[in-house]
């Protein structure tokens, strides 16, 4: 059974200035989501701030009765030359080569012709499995123009994944490691629209 949200929790979108304006607290959600260290923040503003410059970029956060952010949802257009786009075609190259030596991703190039990337998607903590990650990816995923969606998440069994594979997320490439991150991730997909 999936949790309601909390009367007081509230979804809105962000435009980019807002998202800029908040930017310090949003990382400081997902550095306690992730249970990153405090140093991760300070790393990735850049990188959100160069993502919010992105065709189709949408923001959709979730505050609390007195506004604080609890969750946090981001993404954009994915498109060739994107580092993370560029991961995952080489990654699918290498499962599609590979695929007799096991590995179990689904080597369909068709995932990245038209897709949006979901690259953030974040609930604090404290206020999981209350529904606001499922509220936050549906209302993101509203009226995206593209064939797909698409994502990565660590591999493991966590609230996450549940969340994935119950709106019918499925596996396009296991057990992949980014440049950098030794980290072995999933990428997961579905079409659009969700249900």
């Amino acid at each position: 059974m999936t949790a309601m949200p909390s009367e007081r929790t509230r979804l809105v979108e962000l435009s980019a200035e807002d998202f800029r304006v908040r930017l310090r607290e949003a990382l400081g959600l997902y550095v306690a989501a992730m249970n990153y260290p405090q140093g991760t923040a300070e790393q990735r503003a850049p990188m959100w701030l160069t993502h919010v410059l992105r065709e189709g970029w949408r923001c959709v956060a979730a505050l609390d009765g007195e506004g604080r952010m609890t969750g946090l949802a981001y993404g954009y257009r994915g498109s060739p030359g994107q580092w993370w786009h560029e991961q995952v075609r080489r990654g699918l190259a290498e499962a599609g080569s590979a695929a007799s030596a096991g590995n179990t991703g689904t080597a369909d190039p068709d995932w990245l012709d038209d897709y949006y990337e979901l690259t953030e998607i974040h609930v604090h903590p404290e206020n999981q499995a209350r529904g606001i990650g499922e509220d936050l990816l549906r209302m993101l995923m509203e009226d995206v123009p593209h064939r797909h969606v698409l994502l990565s998440t660590p591999e493991g069994p966590t609230r996450a994944w549940k969340l994935y594979r119950r709106l019918g997320f499925v596996d396009v490439l296991r057990n992949y490691h980014f440049v950098g991150d030794p980290r072995p991730f999933a990428i997961l997909g579905r079409t659009l629209p969700l249900d």
